[in-house]
């Protein structure tokens, strides 16, 4: 039944409801709000029904329903990336398969939400042939005529001897107990139909940046349960023999790669595999792909083309920096209606300059992108007193705003700028001071300014509060009479030694800074630190109120100056990779000291990731693995990546 204030209402007698009218309707506001609250208890009692159910039920219902499958003792999160419903749901289902291969691969992806891959390394040894009962597959030599595809990976079929080491720790592989449960800690992840970078009319770079990028393979879903994935089934790197030799298979639509030349999409039968090092050695036919370093060039004997679109995958840790990936949920509520750029505008300035005109009535508040493309302009960002505007690219969308100098933003008194899931390169942006400049609060969200020597944020306006939320971002400059609010994200200054906050246009410190769940790569000069926690400092910190505020479960260099310490690590934390635009950037290396993987407030790893809970997925995978394994066998984790 549904209830609303006009039918309660009905339901009184006429005589009250004409003596309530010649009142002023104090009778019909009281059962407003008697409606309001039945509505909220009619909706109470449905989820109530469906907290019976695990496919229904609310997240912290989970774990009890889990409990009574004998399915429970799992860490939960309510913010983090994977859930154990699945794991709840197929529990019964993995018990019947229990001691299978494919079950533990299952079991993996469920409870932890990465790919996973397992090897039964007694299959890769090599082992005596008895005549009377031939096995060509298990050759205890290597076949040195079929190039190895997979080699270091799960994949790699090479027979192997016995190694004697215990598999524990990792020391040892392969041995007749031994089963590996290999993890993809890094995802793959789309961009669709974008510019690729031009470097000369027949040569171009996939990464719209211009970067030379590995590209990544689509995952494709498996069909049955009892299937073992395979390479096609995960986010792999793509090297230059598996594209070539399996070009049909990630090359196509809906595929992990893609080509349209001058509005027509290539078949696989125009494309050839080849190493594009030097560029040299290209078909006289066919269009040349490196997967290895993201290069794309068109043969000289036909015409160079005039629009070129690429579809691909790249590799990374986590939804920071902005993409294609679903970031609906940061989009700012109840701003309508919404100027769209291409479909209703051609140019940002010109949706702004709308924006600026339609100010009078006070209903236009966003601009959207809506498609992956350059935009080589320098708009200027007026905002006016009390109004909130958000410039953002639409869900699925990951556009490149090339600037040709610094993006100007000022408003008036009370107001609001939010920049979400842009991409920006060549400028940064810039807070002026002027009398006419008296913007309160400046938002980023999912957005990338590229980490370079000059300061990707410059902060001139006093009184401004700068939010800087899942985002990469290079080095920001601030005066002192700010602040700055930085979660889940990466700052990076590009070296150590290189100042990331600071005041540098006299070197002095930067504005008052409070900073959660973040890497900086740089030195940090802040006239008072409110409140770091759970984050990494790859530089000298100094901070010049050390009466007030503090660092909690984080990472401090030796010889900062800081306030108060409470649960901070000495270790140095190592690093897949600190240059941008690689797979594992920022991403805490397998090898680093476990007081840095597991060092913040909730034992997860410090730094930009620690949303991710990588120490609770395999704490949970460890505690389930020996129900699930056969007598006599040992399982190790192995991270791929």
């Amino acid at each position: 039944m549904s209830f609303d204030a006009d039918r309660l209402y009905a339901l009184l007698p006429a005589v009250y409801r004409s003596r309530d009218a010649e009142q002023g309707g104090p009778l019909r506001a009281l059962l407003a709000v008697i409606a309001e609250q039945a509505v909220v208890l009619e909706q109470d009692l449905e989820q109530l029904y469906d907290d019976y159910f695990i496919e229904t039920c609310a997240d912290w219902v989970a774990p009890y329903i889990g409990d009574l499958v004998g399915a429970g003792d799992l860490f939960v999160y309510p913010d983090a990336d994977y859930n154990p419903r699945v794991y709840v749901a197929s529990t019964l289902a993995y018990r019947r398969r229990k001691g299978s291969a494919a079950v533990l691969e299952q079991l993996a992806q469920d409870v932890t939400g990465w790919h996973a891959s397992v090897v039964e390394f007694f299959q890769r040894l090599a082992t005596t042939q008895y005549l009377n009962h031939l096995r060509p597959e298990h050759l205890a030599i290597a076949d040195l005529r079929t190039r190895e595809l997979y080699r270091d990976t799960p994949f790699d079929c090479t027979p192997h001897t016995v190694e004697v080491r215990n598999i524990a720790g990792r020391r040892g592989r392969y041995n007749i107990p031994n089963v590996g449960i290999f993890l993809w800690r890094l995802g793959s992840y789309a961009v669709t139909d974008a510019p690729p970078y031009r470097v000369d009319e027949r040569r171009y770079l996939f990464d719209a940046l211009g970067r030379g990028i590995t590209l990544y393979s689509r995952p494709v879903a498996e069909e049955q349960i009892t299937h073992l994935a395979e390479p096609v089934n995960l986010p792999m790197p793509l090297s230059r023999e598996v594209l070539d030799q399996h070009l049909d298979i990630y090359y196509g639509k809906g595929k992990s790669l893609l080509l349209n030349v001058d509005g027509v999409e290539k078949s696989v039968d125009c494309i050839q595999v080849c190493d594009l090092s030097d560029w040299s050695n290209l078909p006289k036919n066919k269009i040349a792909i490196d997967p290895v370093l993201g290069r794309l060039a068109f043969p000289s004997e036909t015409s160079p083309p005039d629009k070129v679109r690429v579809t691909y995958h790249y590799g990374f840790s986590a939804r920071l920096g902005g993409g294609e990936y679903q970031r609906a949920n940061s989009f700012t509520p109840c701003l309508q209606p919404i100027i769209r750029v291409l479909s209703e505008k051609p140019t940002l300035q010109e949706a702004l300059n709308d924006l600026a005109r339609s100010r009078s009535s006070g209903v236009v508040d966003v601009v959207e992108i809506e498609v992956n493309d350059y935009f080589s302009e320098t708009p200027t960002i007026n905002v006016a007193p009390g109004k909130t505007l958000e410039l953002r690219a639409a869900e699925g969308r990951r556009p490149i705003l090339q600037l040709k100098e610094d993006l100007q933003i000022r408003g008036g008194e009370n107001s609001t700028v939010i920049l979400n899931g842009l991409l920006v390169s060549g400028g940064g942006l810039h807070i002026p001071n002027s009398d006419d400049n008296q913007l309160q609060r400046l938002e980023l969200r999912h957005c990338t300014l590229l980490p370079e020597s000059k300061p990707a944020i410059k902060i001139e306006a006093p009184g401004v509060t700068v939010v800087i939320d899942h985002c990469i971002v290079g080095a920001i400059s601030s005066v002192e009479d700010t602040r700055c609010w930085i979660t889940d994200s990466i700052v990076d200054a590009g070296a150590e030694t290189a100042i990331v906050y600071a005041d540098m246009a006299e070197n002095k410190a930067g504005a008052s800074l409070t900073v959660e769940n973040s890497t900086f790569i740089g030195r940090v000069h802040t006239v008072m630190l409110e409140l770091a926690s759970n984050t990494i400092f790859l530089g000298s910190l100094t901070v010049e109120r050390l009466q007030q505020g503090g660092v909690r479960f984080s990472y401090v260099p030796p010889g900062s100056q800081a306030p108060r310490q409470y649960h901070c690590q000495p270790m140095r934390p190592i690093f897949t990779s600190l240059r941008y635009g690689d797979a594992g950037y920022c991403q805490l290396s397998p090898f680093c000291a476990v007081e840095i993987r597991q060092g913040a407030d909730d034992q997860a790893e410090m730094g930009a990731f620690h949303h991710l809970y990588q120490p609770q997925r395999e704490a949970n995978l460890r505690a389930r693995l020996r129900e699930y394994l056969r007598f006599g066998l040992e399982a190790e984790i192995f991270y791929v990546n």
